[in-house]
């Protein structure tokens, strides 16, 4: 007896190399099987998928989801909900001295499953910026206990390096990370923007496994030198395994990156949102629409699903995750890939036009439809940090497409 049965849909399973028309069973929150034409009379619930994309739940490997402790930091299941997202890595919100309220009231309160980056910075993103400005705060001892202490929740080190976060401390919070996650065992997930430190000075301490977030930046440490191509040096860390994520975010996607990577033959490892406060105000969004953004570059639907799932669960070393395996838990996302003219933005409100959109219409978390609930409103700082393009995108009431 299967709990439900999601029927007629077109599956895309990445982690399994597995597309087609395939019904999907679950029972008691496990995925019991995957084939065609499995029996309805078994199914006590019956989803017509028809016309559908059936996925894993999507997996955002870049997220802050730590509401009202945090400046950027939303709540995870409204926006869940609508966007297929079963699965939230937020990186580096919380530090080692909030680390304990993000485990109450953001984990244990979600019905997303949500982990952690754990920020080398103690007192996380209070703030905007700045976090790493004091190297009191990057103490390494007291991070290694608690991520000891946390090993279920923490896959990893995060931290943002940038001339405003780091403000004269240069390239020291990165050695203190490095020397954290190697402590610890854990990737580390560096955020790139503006130098300095340069990009060059970022490289040199990372290691394969790692991942590089941004990586479509269009700020001065972009992976895009004068000419165009990908750094040879940014190029020989890709190939030697450092994961290349998008992170879209309010400052860190621009479309002349993106294409000229493309062009170069590289292609970001994983596609995630960097969702939070301002982001979700667009031109981000969600996460659907930074996939669509993809899909319109040239990407394939089961190229841009796969980074959203097996990819990005195995950048964080969870491979049970992003995938429809027989087993394995029951996160599933339902699409509908729409047809049309969008026009699609980056950060610097650079348009593109495009001709497909991905869009939710279910999200099933362990077997059980998230309900859509109510976002929390804007916290007041949004209308003065949000740039001045997506603020009149925003106050002319456009939607996610932009049209």
């Amino acid at each position: 007896m299967y709990d439900l049965l999601i029927r007629g849909g077109e599956v895309i399973d990445p982690a399994n190399d597995r597309v087609g028309r395939l019904d999907v069973a679950v029972s008691d929150g496990v995925i019991a099987a995957v084939g065609p034409d499995l029996p309805v009379e078994d199914a006590a619930r019956v989803v017509d998928a028809q016309g559908l994309y059936v996925t894993p739940g999507l997996i955002d490997l870049h997220t802050h989801c730590y509401w009202g402790a945090t400046f950027w930091g939303i709540e995870a299941d409204p926006v869940a909900a609508r966007s297929g997202v079963t699965t939230w890595l937020d990186v580096g919100s919380s530090g080692a001295y909030s680390f304990a309220g993000f485990r109450r009231y953001a984990v244990e309160a979600s019905r997303a499953r949500l982990f952690a980056l754990l920020n080398i910075s103690s007192i996380g993103l209070i703030a905007q910026t700045y976090e790493l400005s004091n190297l009191d705060y990057c103490d390494v001892d007291l991070a290694t206990m608690i991520v000891e202490q946390n090993r279920d929740v923490i896959l990893g080190i995060k931290a943002r390096i940038d001339q405003n976060t780091t403000r004269g401390t240069g390239l020291e919070p990165l050695r203190r990370a490095r020397a954290l996650a190697d402590r610890v065992g854990l990737p580390l997930m560096v955020h790139i923007a503006g130098g300095p430190p340069s990009l060059r000075e970022i490289a040199g301490l990372m290691r394969p496994g790692d991942i590089l977030t941004h990586c479509c930046t269009g700020n001065t440490n972009r992976l895009i030198d004068e000419g165009g191509a990908v750094w040879p040096f940014m190029r020989e860390l890709w190939e030697q395994g450092v994961v290349l994520d998008v992170g879209h975010g309010t400052g860190s996607f621009s479309y002349t990156s993106a294409e000229a990577m493309l062009q170069s033959g590289v292609v970001p490892d994983v596609i995630s949102s960097d969702i939070h406060q301002l982001s979700v105000m667009g031109p981000m969004y969600d996460l659907p629409t930074t996939l669509s953004k993809f899909l319109n570059l040239g990407l394939s639907l089961r190229d841009v699903i796969a980074r959203a799932t097996v990819r990005a669960a195995t950048a964080m070393r969870r491979p049970e995750l992003g995938t429809l395996s027989v087993g394995s838990t029951a996160d599933i996302a339902l699409f509908r890939l729409e047809e049309g003219d969008f026009t699609l933005y980056d950060v610097q409100m650079q348009a593109r036009q495009g001709s497909k959109l991905l869009v939710n219409t279910a999200t099933y978390r362990a077997g059980e439809l998230l309900r859509h609930l109510p976002e929390r409103p804007p916290a007041p700082w949004v209308a003065i940090d949000l740039p001045e393009g997506h603020r009149r995108l925003h106050s002319l009431g456009v939607g996610r497409t932009g049209v």
